[in-house]
């Protein structure tokens, strides 16, 4: 039997990493516990930046995680500001940037991911939007009351971005070269119906076409999308997806493929866990090898791996049904379930016309998930139904009932 655990490191001071150290303090874990974290902030909440804050609604303060008292009840040993480098994997040490070294029991690796770039020089007006400093600067050219946004990517940041740039009443147009916006989780019929609202709603949106290079030297002056076309424009937001930071886990010994591969209890080697946008794990429920990038996904990683790495016995696999939402306009879109291309679709409430529905997806006889546009409570029932591992016919049945 292994010695039990009486000091934990937490790598990333991130939704999935404050969640973790919150599970262990209300689980009465007394021992030392380290929070290191590359941004200088305390911890905050990630949704609210494309949406309340970009709006000018919200302020730091309010995007906080975790009141000042509570986060100072958890005792924690902070490290904020500096950069993890490198881990040794057997000593269970964690190298920072400004050449402290960490030591402990075990480890929890909650590094999250990074905005992916378009590969073109930064300049002012050209901005990414993962983290409180993207989303102060980006705010501030908003509020400046550009001519135009451009929005490179119709993925679910891009579409909140334009959203909320829509709502502040400036003009905005969002570029994607594939069929349809948020493509890739909602498939092309829906993703299209997406695309309508947004097109009601004043977005120039164009799709099928990329962009080849961005104008402006001291400043964003305008795109050229690669049909030849150019777009003038003062700014610029890029969503074209996420990158798990792993580069300071290279060398380690750890298995590193489109972020930290973990067993299915999330451990990525002996008392060593990972949690959240970082950690790619097998799904048992789904049968995949998957790494989820939503906020309900770090609350329970987070939490599920803290006492994985601390408890006396092994838990059950981490087995959740990934699920998600996503605010535009006066539009409430959730997805759950884990969906392909290819599987089957059927409305089961409302109307696509009226913009205000519920669509479960099937394959293979097996219930895969549920869409809704402003229809929770359904969302909600399937969910259930997901996890009862129902069959295709099943949900059908239920949805007719």
């Amino acid at each position: 039997m292994s010695a039990p655990v009486r000091s934990l490191t937490i790598v990333g001071a991130s939704l999935a990493g404050l969640r973790a150290a919150e599970s262990l303090r209300r689980s009465e874990f007394d021992g030392r516990i380290s929070l290191i974290g590359a941004e200088p902030h305390l911890p905050y909440d990630r949704p609210p930046l494309s949406k309340q804050f970009l709006a000018g609604e919200w302020d730091h303060e309010r995007i906080s995680l975790s009141a000042p008292d509570k986060f100072d009840a958890l005792e924690l040993d902070l490290h904020l500001g500096t950069r993890a480098t490198g881990l040794d994997v057997a000593e269970r040490s964690v190298t920072l940037e400004n050449g402290t070294t960490v030591s402990s029991d075990a480890v929890l690796i909650a590094t999250g991911a990074r905005a992916r770039k378009l590969g073109v020089a930064d300049r002012p007006g050209l901005h990414v939007l993962r983290t409180l400093d993207d989303a102060i600067g980006l705010e501030a050219d908003l509020a400046a009351g550009p001519n135009r946004v451009v929005i490179v990517g119709a993925g679910f940041i891009g579409a909140e971005v334009a959203a909320t740039a829509r709502q502040r009443g400036l003009e905005v147009t969002m570029i994607d070269p594939a069929e349809a916006p948020m493509i890739r989780g909602l498939g092309v019929e829906i993703g299209l119906v997406c695309g309508e609202v947004h097109r009601e709603h004043g977005v120039d949106l164009r799709l099928n076409v990329g962009v080849s290079d961005i104008l402006g030297s001291d400043r964003v002056t305008g795109v050229i999308l690669d049909d030849g076309s150019t777009i003038e424009c003062e700014v610029v937001v890029v969503g074209i997806g996420a990158i798990p930071n792993t580069e300071w886990l290279e060398g380690s010994g750890l298995e590193l493929d489109n972020g930290v591969v973990c067993d299915q209890t999330c451990l990525a080697a002996p008392g060593i866990a990972a949690a959240g946008d970082v950690a790619r794990w097998p799904n048992q429920r789904f049968g995949e090898l998957m790494r989820v990038e939503h906020w309900d996904n770090a609350i329970d990683q987070g939490t599920y791996a803290a006492k994985r790495l601390v408890a006396a016995e092994t838990p059950e696999p981490f087995a959740p049904i990934p699920w998600f939402w996503s605010d535009q306009y006066d539009r409430k879109i959730q997805l759950a379930g884990r969906t392909k291309p290819g599987d089957e679709m059927m409305i089961v409430d409302g109307s696509i016309e009226e913009r205000r529905f519920a669509a479960i997806f099937g394959r293979d006889n097996k219930l895969t998930g549920v869409f809704g546009m402003n229809r929770p409570r359904h969302v909600m029932q399937f969910r259930r139904l997901l996890a009862d591992e129902a069959s295709w016919d099943e949900a059908i049945a239920f949805g007719q009932s």
